[in-house]
């Protein structure tokens, strides 16, 4: 059986070992054919899927997201509103994140520069930080976006 193994498809898409085999196994990525001796091979089509799965990753889809793009990317003859719509959902989602991370900036900005140096018992930052109730935040309820998960 010819194929690419595992190694070399990680290789060529930039991804790594894990994250093909966890691909693999939550589905986005169809499994791979076996040798004789039992070794992963994988074909041109699941460069092709894993490149779509990279690029998507990279631009914030959640998974659950991808999972239906490649849904209807496997439909070709599908109308595409489909996939406008979760292009539309994400679309919001990173407009909400650049919102959030707006207000932290100003909060972050705001917090450094009103802190007069000196000793940490005086330290504004220390003040700020330690005020749970958001006392001293413009404000009261900030929060930092999710972080975005690694491309692999």
């Amino acid at each position: 059986m010819n194929g690419l193994s595992i190694g070399s498809l990680a290789a060529e898409t930039g991804s790594s070992v894990q994250t093909i085999r966890y691909y693999e196994q939550i589905g986005l990525l169809p499994p791979a054919g076996r040798t004789e001796g039992n070794q992963r091979r994988y074909g041109r089509d699941h460069v092709a899927r894993l490149a779509f799965v990279r690029h998507s990753r990279e631009l914030g889809f959640p998974l659950e997201a991808i999972r239906e793009l490649l849904s209807l990317s496997d439909t070709p003859e599908r109308d595409c509103n489909a996939a406008d719509e979760i292009a539309r959902r994400q679309l919001k989602a990173v407009e909400d994140r650049i919102k959030r991370l707006r207000a932290l900036r100003t909060e972050l900005k705001r917090m450094i520069a009103e802190c007069s140096g000196g000793k940490i018992s005086e330290c504004h930052v220390i003040e700020v930080l330690g005020d749970s109730s958001h006392g001293h935040c413009v404000a009261h309820r900030h929060s930092a976006p999710e972080p975005a998960l690694a491309s692999d």
